[in-house]
């Protein structure tokens, strides 16, 4: 594995940092580990999911859609 050195970090994001890690039950190096890695995989995430919206929209993709507000407002309505 690799070693990252980062400096001069804001004061107030150290005790951000080590307050989220007290509450996860983390060290801080665990909880910066923890950020760094849910960040480096949201865009991945991200990715993924506009991928499997596309192909469920391609499933109905010669259905006429309703506008989801309207169709709230009915609701509230009835």
């Amino acid at each position: 594995m690799a070693n990252v050195t980062v400096r001069n970090i804001d004061d107030s994001v150290i005790e951000s940092l080590k307050a989220l890690a007290k509450a996860n039950h983390r060290s801080l190096e665990g909880e910066i580990r923890h950020v760094l890695a849910q960040q480096a995989l949201r865009h991945t995430r991200l990715d993924d999911f506009r991928a499997r919206t596309a192909q469920l929209a391609s499933l109905t993709a010669d259905v006429p859609q309703a506008d989801s507000a309207i169709l709230l407002r009915d609701d509230r309505d009835r």
